[in-house]
């Protein structure tokens, strides 16, 4: 049996969706990222460039939609490891180009992930309370 919840300030009715666990984010993450690398190696696309670039920055946006936000480090490492072995470096080496270079990548690819996981995080529903007055003078009524 679902489940459903209003979404504040909402007055349709959704679903409640359940976000994937940190280690198929990671798996489903990497698993797109060859599947990414063998689109644009169908393409001609598999050189350092923007395209590819903004490809990967999809590919990690689209896995952290679906994923929590505390597994965006983990795609954006799947996402960095594919990009760095097939586009940058091509036939599947891994290569440095330094600390700064290669966290900026890192950190634009988890960081891509982590804006799209965000909204999972966001309470679904927000509650109302009203105080009640207490003390003398506060209008009792027995019965």
């Amino acid at each position: 049996m679902r489940m459903y919840s209003a979404r504040p300030g909402g007055r349709r009715y959704h679903p409640v969706l359940d976000r994937l666990p940190v280690s198929v984010s990671g798996t489903v993450a990497l698993v797109a990222g060859g599947a990414l690398a063998l689109g644009l190696g169908w393409l001609g696309e598999l050189h350092a460039g923007w395209f590819p670039y903004i490809a990967y920055i999809g590919l990690a946006a689209l896995a952290g939609a679906f994923s929590r936000p505390v597994a965006a480090p983990l795609v954006g490492l799947a996402a960095w490891l594919c990009c760095n072995a097939f586009v940058e470096h091509r036939h599947a080496e891994l290569g440095w180009s330094g600390v700064g270079t290669e966290s900026e990548h890192f950190v634009l690819f988890a960081g891509a992930a982590l804006v799209l996981s965000l909204p999972a995080a966001l309470p679904r529903r927000t509650f109302r309370v009203e105080r009640l007055p207490v003390g003398k003078g506060a209008g009792r009524h027995v019965g």
